[in-house]
């Protein structure tokens, strides 16, 4: 056993070493402030209300906690049977069940008052110039805009901190496990209603300077709103416990003026119809390969791993995997249709030529030679039917 001395050098210097990570650490911009006690500054009005109805409880609590263990050791200081007070003997007190009926009776009410104003207020998505739908998967977040400016975009947003940083490899950055490749791009001053589901399990859409929370959950569709009144990047994560990479699975809201989010949708739609693939394009296996490669690190790699290797009692290997060498049937049917009590969901919302592609780059990647090499998009095409 260490002796004393050397165990409190080292809790000395681990303390040190701590006190000087904060000293060091600066704010994440968009994000938490470092040694923030109190919830963080809020852009909309919804986030202004959960600020202040926090403070208002607890000054309540506060109040009540006073008054009652005031009362309390005032009556054992000054009843205390060194000053000779006998302890008295009652049945009970019209008088004092009244008051404690009547009293938190009132209390009740003067919280449920503005709390159901509130609540009433975050609940009403009606009106909002923009829709968009949030989709969660294990572990990245998928975004279409379905109704308003910009209708018709929709795109993957997955963490894009480096690896490097995460295996301390690297000097993480100030946004380190919050930043994303694609985040969710709104107009400032418009009411933006966001509608959740998830893809495999229970995920948390949460930003907390939008003051919103919804849960993801498969098969159902829950929503949301609200209004930034501020341009700026806002910072959030899945609140829900979704798996192995819950802790990498953030949330990116962009706030743009009105003329920038006209010049973002400008853009992203003409980058939407450069990179579209073509089905009736006649693909050799060469190009597929090379798309596959893309489409297998944006949405295999995470579980499967960039070799192919997989994770041992989590995730299967697909390097020397029988399904990805046998027929190409059962492939596309895993791909289509998920795996039933596993990790592996449908990928179905994929194209015929991002699954076409994929199916044909892990045929034909490390050391996997499959008897059928080629998968084409018509194939999938077909077995959607």
């Amino acid at each position: 056993m260490k002796p004393p001395k050397y165990l409190a050098r080292r809790a000395m210097a681990a303390l040190g070493a701590f006190y000087g990570a904060v000293a060091t650490a600066t704010d994440m911009p968009g994000g938490p402030r470092v040694n923030q006690i109190n919830l963080g500054e809020g852009v909309t009005s919804i986030a202004r209300d959960q600020q202040w109805i926090h403070s208002f409880l607890l000054l309540i609590s506060l109040a009540i906690f006073v008054a009652v263990f005031g009362v309390m050791f005032y009556a054992i200081w000054k009843h205390r049977k060194s000053r000779g007070h006998q302890s008295a003997t009652f049945h009970e007190s019209t008088a004092v069940e009244i008051a404690w009926t009547v009293v938190p009776f009132l209390i009740i009410i003067a919280m449920a008052i503005p709390a159901t104003r509130m609540v009433l207020e975050q609940k009403d998505t009606s009106s909002s110039d923009l829709t968009v739908k949030a989709t969660g998967y294990q572990w990245k977040w998928g975004y279409e805009y379905i109704k308003g400016e910009g209708e018709g975009i929709s795109f993957l947003s997955a963490l894009a901190t480096p690896r490097a940083q995460i295996e301390n490899r690297e000097t993480k950055s100030e946004t380190y496990l919050s930043e994303v490749d694609n985040p969710l791009v709104v107009p400032v001053n418009k009411k933006v209603r966001v509608i959740t589901t998830a893809n495999d399990v229970i995920h948390s859409w949460y930003v907390p300077p939008l003051g919103v929370k919804q849960d993801a959950i498969p098969g159902f569709v829950r929503d949301t709103w609200f209004r930034a009144e501020k341009v700026g990047t806002y910072h959030g994560y899945c609140a829900e416990l979704c798996g192995k990479d819950h802790a990498f699975m953030p949330i990116v809201v962009e706030v743009k003026s009105a003329e920038d989010y006209s010049r973002w949708v400008e853009e992203k739609h003409k980058a939407m119809l450069a990179a579209a693939d073509d089905p009736n394009k006649e693909w050799t296996k060469d190009e597929l390969i090379a798309r596959g490669e893309q489409v297998y690190a944006a949405n295999c790699a995470a579980c499967h791993q960039a070799n192919g290797k997989g994770i041992p009692g989590a995730f299967p290997a697909l390097d020397g995997s029988k399904v990805v060498l046998g027929p190409a049937a059962g492939q596309m049917t895993v791909l289509l249709k998920g795996r039933a009590g596993t990790a592996m969901a449908s990928f179905s919302r994929l194209s015929d030529v991002e699954l076409a592609a994929v199916t044909t780059y892990t045929r034909n990647a490390w050391s996997n030679q499959a008897e059928q090499g080629l998968v084409l998009p018509k194939e999938y095409a077909a077995a959607r039917k």
